[in-house]
């Protein structure tokens, strides 16, 4: 069983940064696909950017909505999972959840491929 805590939600003006964390306990983190996917009010909850393998050969994926402005990444020592997020706009306001996959099976960008999530954490943005 992983449990999985965000942290880092806020409110930004549009061009701002903020750093989400997630939190991972419960299993060795580095044996799992981690993603970060947000859902905006009234809207379906929709990928954001994952990390595949091991820490040390891990392989980033982005939406295109977000590459170029994000940055995922974790840190080993303290089994934390971080999106660093530049450039804010309006239309990145939403709730930001931290998920694992227990195998690499399934679509990276498919919620439905991840087994744990987070409780998300609330972003933001306005112009």
């Amino acid at each position: 069983q992983v449990q999985l805590v965000e942290s880092g939600g806020s409110t930004v003006q549009s061009g701002g940064s903020l750093r989400l964390s997630c939190a991972a306990s419960g299993h060795p983190f580095n044996t799992y696909r981690m993603g970060w996917f947000r859902q905006a009010l009234g809207k379906e909850r929709e990928f954001v950017a994952a990390l595949r393998g091991s820490w040390n050969i891990g392989v980033a994926y982005y939406a295109d909505s977000v590459k170029g402005r994000f940055t995922i990444s974790r840190d080993n020592a303290k089994n934390t999972l971080y999106l660093q997020m530049n450039s804010l706009k309006p239309e990145d306001t939403a709730v930001y959840y931290c998920a694992a996959a227990a195998s690499s099976s399934g679509s990276y960008t498919d919620g439905l491929s991840y087994d744990y999530w987070g409780q998300g954490t609330q972003v933001t943005v306005s112009s």
